[in-house]
């Protein structure tokens, strides 16, 4: 069963969007964990938002992911949720979960491209995010 979007707020839209990015290797690593919890307990956009609610949301996520089309199913249901002003913010985090773990994995690079895409992110805004984020995160 699909969430109903009316029982789903932007918080749980955007961390279903750093879920979807995550799990895209199927392996929900550390490093990825850490940076999605920076994410809402340090955003902004995450001030009115509990951190301990973060588990269930991405439960949620999760099972939603592992059902068939379930990809298909959380960009739809994300986009529905947004409004087009956090589209970017969205972008923007599942970027940074992406590459918290110092590489991306070839599934990663699609998911990404289908939330570009599904959310329509401007290609030259996506640019200057994932720039933005390869300089974040960046490793000696």
């Amino acid at each position: 069963m699909t969430p109903d979007t009316s029982m789903l707020s932007h918080h749980d839209a955007l961390v279903y969007t750093m879920v979807m990015t995550a799990a895209a290797d199927g392996d929900l690593n550390d490093d990825e964990l850490r940076t999605m919890g920076n994410i809402v307990q340090s955003l902004p956009i995450f001030q009115d938002f509990d951190p301990q609610h973060i588990t269930a949301v991405a439960e949620d996520a999760g099972r939603l992911l592992s059902k068939a089309n379930g990809l298909e199913e959380a960009i739809s249901l994300v986009d529905d949720v947004l409004p087009d002003k956090l589209h970017d913010t969205a972008y923007a985090l599942a970027v940074d979960v992406a590459i918290s773990d110092g590489q991306l994995a070839q599934e990663e690079l699609r998911i990404l491209e289908l939330i570009r895409h599904k959310l329509n992110v401007d290609r030259l805004v996506a640019a200057a995010i994932e720039r933005g984020s390869v300089v974040r995160h960046r490793k000696l």
